[in-house]
């Protein structure tokens, strides 16, 4: 024979006061019952409405901005003579070399590099440093350079300092 025990804390299931997550409504028209919702559900119009625009994004033709330039046409004229290229080499212990003569000072390539920018005649100046020389002594002649008007110099070599 089984006995029943009865909770004092359990209610039971066709208890109507049972607070519930969420609102379950009920059979009659109780008068605490809410009032139905009248709003629309705006969850599947936004979502359709981001389809559209994901769409309308997808469709539409990309607008390429373009310049139209008259550019010339056919090879261009070989140049009539090859510039004229002076080579700086700055060896590691930081003597500043001028197409190989060395140079005794900073003054005296700057000397060089002003008679050579007033005389106009150089086209071009290749700077050649050393992998172990310090770099003030590269920069200082750079800086010279610049401030004296030279206005085209590369550095060449650079393949010694990829090692």
């Amino acid at each position: 024979m089984r006995k029943s025990v009865s909770l004092p804390n359990r209610r039971h299931a066709t208890d109507r006061s049972i607070a519930m997550g969420m609102n379950v409504g009920s059979s009659g028209g109780n008068a605490n019952d809410p009032e139905p919702m009248m709003e629309m559900n705006m969850t599947p119009l936004i979502d359709v409405m981001l389809v559209l625009i994901i769409m309308l994004i997808i469709t539409i033709p990309i607008q390429n901005h373009a310049i139209k330039l008259n550019m010339p046409t056919g090879n261009p004229p070989p140049p009539l003579a090859l510039p004229v290229v002076d080579t700086v080499d700055i060896d590691p212990t930081g003597t500043v070399m001028w197409n190989g003569t060395p140079m005794a000072n900073r003054a005296e390539l700057e000397d060089r590099l002003k008679t050579v920018v007033a005389g106009g005649n150089i086209d071009e100046v290749h700077l050649r440093p050393n992998k172990l020389v310090e770099y003030k002594s590269v920069a200082a002649v750079m800086a010279s350079a610049q401030r004296l008007g030279v206005t085209k110099i590369g550095i060449v070599g650079n393949e010694q300092f990829m090692e």
